[in-house]
């Protein structure tokens, strides 16, 4: 973006929170949301705020635009505490000094760093050439006593591990705490030996647009996605939260435990030999797909998803339905409730990603929930979650967790941030003052959705001899429900054309898991210049899509199924 709007916290030093360096199961957000990464700043609510209701609110928003991230920085108060925090202008100068040799400051060393690491000696932390006292900081952090984990030392490898902080406002708050400068030497040493988390992920194909690079995450071209009906592995979405972890094949276990069964550890070898192989075919969605549609109602929070975050693959594997039968699960057992499952991807308090389905869905031979190890006929790939993932068919993507190390049977649902405080719905009228993620469930199945591949926004069209616009795209419905009917109009809902489908499952409802190609010809009245596309499907239990964003918005991002609108040009 050509604009740049530099905001900043009052240089009073007031007790906010300002470098946040781990995250996990939020309860509230602290406060730099990047649109490029959407990487959240935030607190563990589990350890802080169980049991002890919302303690903390949200105040205000400052947008920052810097290059292309758009970021929006979120200042928690405590309940009670109404006293507005300003946010003022601060000039780009003020905010590239973090971290540089600043003049006049004292010179300390690491090891007189590393003597201030508890309260009663002052809480010291390094970033760059800077020395930062934040002992006044560190009861009000969000992510609790974890902050702990950096005192005394440096943030650089956690921030490398959240590559969100350096972000132009994060670094100019933590300047505020600035009391000397690092010895060069020493600066040098640790940059010399820093790891970064990120240094061994996987090749990705370059038609892939990334919405984040640290952690990745991309879509690939919309114009690709009607191409076939089996997405290619490589041009299939990525959605990662955390690093792609290295795991080995040969040493690999997956982990069995919990109420009504016997704990069991299963090696790659045993899934492959000793189930049976189970395919199908069916759709995995990102609950932030097309949600750059919906930011255009107001600001949401998340990454920046086009209509691509959705991808059609054939996955093998076993039935988790088999397993826990295996392990001893009965079907009815008393108490059990969820079926949670945990990545081998981990922060850097070694917090794993977590997710949990439902019993009814875990424990249906029909729901097709299945342990792959294979997509598209080939072992899965590293983005993807090898060597095992879950697929939950029918089910918001998160759910399906990649790089699957541990699975729990509970008497209740994941206790995991992305299970508990994030990827849920709620009424447009909920902003970050008001929201209470208590109150509203976590998103399991998705509701119906469809959008326009070919042509895209912009695009200039050739129309057919005989004055029709060819139109392509995808629609899909969750819980297991088949597509029956696409509608296109190109006059705004005056004149509706219905599509006929290239590429469509035979699986009946409601254990349909594939998308449906369709296309459709619009006839397009001479001298037309320009026209608006919009697109909606119907499932098999007619349900159909929303006309507008307007009155499904929520803060999050999510379940984002308006109709889809695209405007293009008539060449002539």
């Amino acid at each position: 973006m050509s604009k740049r709007l530099h905001c900043m916290l009052s240089r009073t030093r007031i007790p906010v929170p300002v470098p946040c360096l781990l995250h996990q199961r939020p309860q509230t957000v602290l406060g730099v949301w990047s649109y490029g990464s959407s990487r959240e700043f935030k607190h563990d609510s589990n350890q802080q705020d169980r049991g002890s209701g919302h303690n903390r609110r949200y105040l205000t928003y400052a947008a920052l635009v810097t290059g292309t991230t758009l970021a929006s920085l979120c200042i928690y108060y405590y309940a009670g505490d109404r006293k507005k925090r300003a946010l003022l202008a601060a000039s780009p100068t003020s905010m590239v000094q973090t971290g540089q040799l600043k003049e006049g400051l004292p010179i300390y060393t690491l090891a007189e760093v590393a003597e201030h690491a508890t309260k009663p000696d002052r809480i010291w932390v390094t970033y760059g050439h800077g020395v930062y006292d934040i002992t006044e900081f560190v009861d009000q952090h969000p992510g609790g006593d974890k902050i702990l984990m950096a005192a005394g030392g440096s943030l650089e490898p956690f921030w490398l591990l959240y590559a969100v902080h350096k972000n132009p406002t994060v670094l100019a708050m933590l300047e505020q705490w600035r009391i000397g400068n690092l010895k060069e030497e020493e600066v040098s040493h640790l940059l010399s030996n820093m790891e970064d988390p990120y240094s061994q992920e996987p090749r990705r194909h370059p038609a892939l647009k990334p919405a984040s690079v640290k952690p990745y995450n991309a879509e690939p071209p919309l114009e690709l996605l009607t191409e076939s009906f089996i997405t290619p592995s490589d041009l299939f979405y990525v959605r990662n939260h955390l690093p792609v972890p290295e795991v080995d094949p040969d040493t690999y276990n997956l982990e069995i435990e919990g109420i009504g069964v016997k704990s069991i550890s299963l090696s790659l070898h045993d899934l492959k030999t000793k189930f049976p192989k189970h395919t199908l075919t069916a759709a995995v969605q990102c609950a932030g797909n097309r949600r750059s549609e919906m930011s255009k109602v107001k600001s949401v929070k998340g990454l920046s998803w086009g209509p691509a975050a959705i991808g059609n693959a054939t996955w093998s594997g076993v039935r988790l339905y088999d397993v826990l039968k295996a392990a001893g699960l009965e079907d009815d057992h008393p108490g059990v409730e969820h079926i949670q499952f945990e990545g081998l991807d981990t922060d850097a308090a070694n917090v794993p990603y977590g997710a949990s389905i439902p019993i009814e869905k875990a424990m249906d031979p029909k729901g097709d929930v299945i342990l792959a190890y294979e997509m598209n006929g080939e072992p899965l790939p590293k983005d993807h979650g090898f060597p095992i993932r879950v697929i939950a068919p029918g089910v918001v993507g998160a759910r399906s967790v990649k790089w699957l190390g541990r699975i729990l049977v509970s008497e209740e649902e994941s206790t995991s941030h992305w299970q508990r405080n994030d990827y849920k719905g709620f009424s447009p009228s909920v902003d970050w003052d008001t929201v209470d993620f208590t109150k509203s469930p976590a998103i399991q199945e998705l509701p119906i959705t469809s959008a326009i591949c070919d042509p895209v926004q912009g695009d200039n069209v050739t129309l057919t001899p005989d004055g029709k616009m060819v139109v392509r795209g995808y629609a899909w419905s969750g819980a297991g429900q088949k597509i029956v009917r696409v509608d296109v109009t190109a006059d705004r809902g005056e004149t509706w054309h219905v599509a006929y489908f290239t590429g469509q499952d035979k699986t009946k409802p409601p254990h349909h898991w594939a998308w449906t190609l369709w296309k459709a010809e619009i006839p397009i009245p001479a001298g037309q210049k320009q026209v608006e596309l919009w697109c909606k499907a119907v499932d098999s239990c007619y349900n159909t899509q929303p006309e507008k964003f307007d009155n499904i918005w929520n803060l999050r991002g999510v379940l984002n199924t308006a109709y889809h609108r695209v405007r293009v040009n008539i060449k002539t």
